[in-house]
């Protein structure tokens, strides 16, 4: 299945907190996106890694994303190395995704830094050649995605560019909502912790209002880039009204 957007993420929620505005709008415009997941989020605090997957594939749903993946790395201990770096490649290749997303540049958790380099890294290896990759027996062709975006996550990071989600932020809630054990305050057995705290979810839509407010939208999604961007109608570009 090819897809034209492709988000790659540490772990499951990632995605969810950080683009799923931005998956939901292409969505919605007639392409195809999809999400792997490199680790179960094996480590966090709450909840089980089995119980986060079936959360994962329920927050999928809310999306509406034409496929999500997890890769099963090591949560925590995954690094920039050959090993994950195949198995990021066998990923690219296999869905052949014109744009990536990637996690944010660098961030609270080491895993979420960690991640943007070995998803950038992976993207240049997938189109050489040479590396040889199969999936099921059967080897895999060269693909470089055109772009690949980071997403800003925790920690605030000046977006070289924001996308308009004001549509899909009720259903961006929805999907974060759907990883229940890691973000609804139950009074459970269970370890509060930073994200399950009851002012969580205002910190995300702060946060969305934060980069709407950037270009004069209601709710936003912001990104970094490494490469330069262009456009084709100086008309697609928006301004924040005055």
């Amino acid at each position: 299945m090819k897809l034209d957007i492709l988000a790659i993420a540490a772990h499951p929620d990632d995605v969810e907190l950080a683009c799923a505005g931005t998956l939901m709008a292409h969505a919605a415009q007639g392409l195809k996106v999809g999400i792997v997941d490199l680790t179960r989020g094996e480590l966090g605090t709450r909840g089980t890694p089995e119980g986060r997957l079936q959360e994962a594939q329920d927050a999928a749903k809310i999306l509406g994303v034409e496929v999500r993946e997890n890769l099963g790395l090591k949560d925590g201990f995954f690094q920039n190395r050959e090993e994950e770096q195949l198995a990021v490649i066998r990923a690219i290749r296999k869905y052949k995704p014109e744009i990536v997303l990637a996690n944010a540049v660098h961030d609270r958790h080491p895993d979420h830094g960690r991640g943007a380099q070995l998803i950038t890294d992976s993207c240049f290896y997938a189109g050489l050649r040479k590396i040889v990759t199969e999936v099921d027996g059967v080897p895999q062709e060269a693909w470089r995605p055109k772009q690949v975006y980071h997403f800003i996550q925790d920690r605030y990071i000046e977006p070289d560019f924001v996308v308009d989600i004001s549509p899909y932020i009720e259903k961006k809630m929805e999907a974060i909502k759907a990883f229940k054990s890691q973000f609804l305050a139950a009074k459970d057995h269970e370890p509060q912790t930073y994200i399950s705290s009851e002012g969580f979810f205002d910190s995300v839509i702060y946060r969305a209002k934060m980069m709407g407010k950037m270009v004069g939208v209601a709710y936003a999604e912001g990104y970094t880039t490494a490469k330069k961007l262009g456009v084709r109608n100086l008309m697609d570009l928006i301004h924040k009204t005055t």
